[in-house]
């Protein structure tokens, strides 16, 4: 049997010319967006005029533009706007780089404008600009000295002055890659944008203005930071209103500037009340609630220790971090940067501050995850009354890892979760809870009549009479492999 053609250059160039050009016509015909990038293909030809042409007769209607389009429009006409821009930033930028960077601030700078009229800033249209503002800094170095005049300007009106500022992600390149007069043009209009604006202290309610001039002033950090210039971030980041300097900000730079003294100190201010985050996995490991930004800021003090040659901090604060989170992985870098020998204290250290802790489901799962797993059985077992099965999350992945050599820990997680499940009258989880329950059964056969729970008979017993009425569990349970008989009952 031959085999069937693959899509690919080779196979085309075989079909010829002529046919291909029949196919493209008869797809260009029904597909605007292909009819556009064939016309500039063939535009290119004649030179960059003739692509540019194309380019501003759609750029022109963009402009003028203002009526809506409704959602059943809203594919074709970002694609046609995805052709423009392909143009601009193929066809045209090769044959033109100078006319091509000129065209992309055009269309750019008909964000507002479209958007407006489309599917606002999470549509697919948003996505075409903001494509458009990413592949603005490879072009923007690009424009001539006349153009440059107003550049700073332009940039202005998309970074500053647009409702959407589709190309706020992409001003640190767009920045770094345009030229230094423009640059300071650029911040010249942005300090006088804040100036005029008038100061804004604690008791200033407007926050449509608080949050422009927060605005401004990060677009100048932006600039402070092409320049390499710490002292003028640092300078603009406590000018800002209605916020508390982030000292993590103000650090990072400080380090990489090799002002680490510095940096320590502003790690070390008191910040004051913040706002704090309660993660899910969190909430799992009954960890309480933490400081996004404490967790930051220690990381960064323990990098900038390390840079200072004050190792002995660092370490400190690497056991300190892993003591209050109970993670893993920090508690692997701690090891890896302790002196020979240190390693095996430092561990066993770990381990007992994990079976002491309080914040018993982060002790688990760090013990699972290391793994010591006979000293999550231990854990397990020694703390047996409280084990909550609402935490499955934690619950069943350790029972699963401690049933082939811990089967009482095992046994006891396992009836946490199918307790919590059938407590609750949770049907959807009934399914699991039927296999918890069919797990059970081995472990069964494994029981020690010295372990410190009822035996296996006595509570399937006690769980048929608190719960014989969940037919839907109780019959799953049979459909996993367990006849009424097997469970020490009459059912």
């Amino acid at each position: 049997m031959a085999r069937s053609s693959t899509l690919n250059k080779e196979s085309l160039v075989k079909l010829g010319a002529e046919r291909l050009a029949d196919l493209l016509l008869d797809e260009a015909e029904g597909n605007g967006p292909l009819k556009k990038l064939v016309m500039a293909a063939l535009a290119a030809a004649r030179g960059p005029d003739a692509i540019a042409a194309i380019v501003d007769k759609r750029l022109a209607g963009l402009e003028r533009a203002s009526g809506a389009i409704g959602w059943e429009r809203v594919k074709s006409f970002s694609d046609d706007l995805a052709a423009v821009l392909k143009i601009i930033t193929g066809d045209l930028a090769k044959a033109d780089a100078e006319m091509a960077a000129d065209r992309l601030l055009r269309f750019l700078a008909t964000a507002d404008r479209t958007l407006s009229r489309t599917d606002g800033s999470d549509g697919e249209a948003a996505h075409v600009y903001h494509a458009a503002a990413a592949a603005l800094p490879a072009l923007v170095g690009k424009l001539s000295q006349a153009q440059n005049a107003s550049l700073a300007d332009r940039l202005y009106a998309l970074a500053a002055g647009s409702r959407y500022r589709v190309v706020l992600e992409s001003m640190p390149e767009i920045i770094g890659q345009s030229p230094g007069s423009v640059v300071d043009a650029l911040d010249t209009r942005l300090a006088s944008a804040v100036s005029s604006l008038g100061p804004i202290d604690e008791s200033d309610r407007d926050w449509n203005k608080r949050m422009r001039v927060r605005h401004l002033i990060e677009l100048r950090q932006h600039i402070a930071d092409s320049r390499g210039d710490v002292d003028a971030f640092i300078a603009l980041e406590t000018s800002l209103p209605g916020l508390r300097p982030d000292a993590a900000d103000i650090a990072e730079r400080l380090a990489r500037a090799g002002r680490h003294r510095e940096a320590l100190d502003w790690l070390r201010r008191p910040t004051g009340s913040t706002i704090r985050m309660l993660r899910v996995e969190d909430i799992e490991a009954g960890l309480p609630p933490r400081d996004p930004a404490a967790e930051r800021r220690a990381r960064l003090e323990i990098d900038v220790l390390e840079a200072m040659g004050e190792r002995s901090e660092a370490r400190a604060l690497r056991r300190k971090s892993f003591e209050t989170t109970l993670d893993a992985e920090i508690l692997r870098d701690h090891l890896a940067h302790l002196p020979d020998f240190e390693d095996v204290d430092a561990l066993d250290a770990a381990f007992a501050h994990a079976l002491a802790s309080p914040l018993s489901y982060a002790a688990l799962r760090f013990l699972v995850a290391w793994p010591r797993l006979d000293l999550a059985g231990s854990l397990v077992v020694e703390r047996r009354a409280q084990w909550d099965g609402r935490r499955y999350e934690i619950l069943a992945q350790a029972a699963e890892a401690l049933d082939s050599a811990h089967p009482l820990a095992a046994t006891i997680l396992y009836r946490a979760l199918i307790d919590s499940i059938l407590a609750r009258g949770q049907s959807l989880a009934y399914p699991h809870a039927a296999r918890y329950y069919s797990k059970l059964d081995s472990l069964a056969a494994r029981e020690d009549p010295n372990w410190p729970i009822e035996p296996a008979q006595t509570y399937r017993a006690g769980l048929k009479s608190r719960h014989g009425r969940k037919h839907g569990f109780w019959g799953l349970a049979e459909a996993t492999g367990r006849p009424g008989k097997a469970l020490g009952d009459d059912a």
